[in-house]
């Protein structure tokens, strides 16, 4: 077992954009296919097919673009911000949650409609922005202030990708909600 272990660390710290890239990829892929199967089994109780067109979106958003971004995004704001000061995680947190947070929404709500093939690839994010960044502040603000309080920053991504299977569930429900 300490040989894996050894082997997870190296290749987190070694190839930090590719394996974080991998595992919040996976987390997303996890969350949208627990969400599926929740809407099918437990709200609507209709033995339908998973949409695989929608778990792939979801692959290719959380593999290609957040695990990447929030790697540098990461690397960059532990760089600049050294410490677990309070007045350092207020920093990190603040500038996380109204800096960063806006621009992960718009690309994220952006991203899946270009991946739907919408005619108006913006007019869902102009309708969901808002309460979904809401939502995201009541549920981003406490476990941002764990990662940056007791989360090494090499699993940063990792913790965030753990929290984001909890999230991405609750952003592909709100994803469905019509406005």
């Amino acid at each position: 077992m300490s040989s894996i272990l050894k082997f997870i660390k190296y290749a987190f710290n070694k190839h930090p954009i590719i394996s974080n890239s991998l595992v919040y990829g996976t987390l997303y892929v996890g969350a949208e296919f627990s969400q599926q199967t929740i809407s099918r089994k437990v709200l609507t109780k209709t033995p339908t097919p998973y949409d695989t067109p929608a778990i792939a979106r979801y692959a290719i958003y959380g593999t290609g673009i957040q695990g990447p971004f929030l790697t540098i995004w990461y690397r960059w704001l532990d760089k600049k911000f050294i410490g677990t000061s309070y007045k350092i995680v207020a920093q990190k947190l603040l500038l996380d949650q109204f800096l960063m947070t806006p621009q992960i929404l718009i690309i994220f709500y952006v991203a899946m409609s270009i991946m739907e093939k919408k005619k108006d690839i913006f007019e869902e994010c102009k309708q969901k922005i808002i309460p979904t960044f809401k939502t995201s502040c009541m549920f981003w603000l406490p476990a941002q202030t764990v990662n940056f309080l007791l989360i090494p920053p090499a699993f940063r991504v990792v913790y965030v990708g753990t929290c984001s299977f909890a999230w991405v569930n609750i952003l592909c429900w709100i994803k469905r909600q019509e406005y």
